[in-house]
């Protein structure tokens, strides 16, 4: 980052791409018959985002690895299902990827490399993971796009870091601050992170303690401050618990004990010296022509070319 004025930009590519696949006909296709809805989807969504929110640095973050082992170690729950959803041939299920987006993204990450905007995804670490680390690196305001809610952990008023929640598209997002985190969860960024591990999230296989939702989360890390202080008043019979939270809660302590270091988002992974500057003219111009025609990507391409180029 080149200084406290600019404007760092970090996409959740997945979960964007993911949208896109979806909120696009896969009637869009290449010249081969090939459905390439979620890479034009994806190049109208980051024109879009440049258009309205100006970053001057940019990076596509990559999950080279959706489900890292250590994380499998603490809990082996974690997105454990989704692996059988991948190998249970023709289970339904809403989470797995279609074969027709999986072929795409190769194409996604082509595309990207010949535009030039910075591209990262590191051995070992999740997408989340990558963002994390950026973002605690970063000197002046971050903008996160994700559609995934674990990434509101990440949220920091004095920093100018906030979440940008695609409601539809990405025309309309969720501005998500510490103003919006306390008036819709109860708690602040810091606190995000914990009452996600207590309610838990059978989307990412975390069982969460059981009998505590999301308001009974909140209402604790209200009266108690944090993880920590939540599970010392189990030890202190004078806590106002009810009798079931403390007995769950005592229940859960394994759980509880690695959870924290699951759910949160890493902040020390090893990130590659890459250019972040937002591009304005294609790195690879022959190889950008050459993907174009092969793949299709008419409008799109050119609508962000443009873009890029003022």
């Amino acid at each position: 980052m080149r200084g406290v004025t600019r404007r760092l930009m970090l996409l959740d590519t997945a979960s964007l791409y993911f949208r896109a696949y979806f909120g696009v006909p896969d009637s869009v296709k290449a010249p081969d018959g090939t459905p390439v809805n979620a890479v034009r989807g994806l190049l109208d969504f980051i024109d879009r985002l440049v258009k309205d929110h100006r970053p001057d640095d940019l990076v596509a973050c990559m999950d080279a690895d959706w489900r890292p082992q250590w994380r499998v170690d603490l809990i082996p729950s974690y997105k454990a299902h989704r692996v059988a959803v991948e190998t249970e041939a023709g289970r339904p299920d809403e989470e797995e990827v279609p074969d027709t987006l999986s072929p795409q993204v190769p194409v996604i990450e082509e595309v990207l490399d010949a535009l030039g905007i910075a591209r990262v995804g590191v051995e070992g670490y999740e997408a989340d993971d990558v963002i994390g680390t950026f973002t605690g690196r970063a000197e002046g305001p971050v903008d996160i796009v994700t559609g995934d809610r674990d990434l509101y952990q990440l949220v920091d008023d004095a920093r100018g870091v906030r979440v940008l929640y695609p409601l539809k598209g990405v025309g309309t997002l969720q501005l998500t601050d510490e103003t919006w985190l306390r008036e819709k969860y109860g708690v602040d960024a810091s606190g995000y992170a914990d009452l996600a591990l207590l309610r838990g999230d059978p989307s990412d296989g975390l069982p969460g303690v059981p009998g505590i939702g999301e308001k009974t989360a909140a209402k604790l890390l209200d009266q108690f401050r944090d993880l920590a202080g939540i599970m010392a008043a189990v030890d202190d019979p004078k806590a106002k618990l009810t009798p079931s939270q403390r007995k769950r809660l005592d229940e859960s302590r394994p759980y509880v004990a690695v959870a924290p270091k699951v759910v949160r988002v890493a902040g020390d992974v090893p990130l590659p010296d890459v250019d972040t500057a937002l591009p304005h003219a294609p790195r690879d111009p022959a190889a950008l022509e050459e993907l174009a025609a092969r793949w299709g990507l008419g409008g799109s391409l050119q609508r962000l070319l443009t873009t890029l180029g003022e």
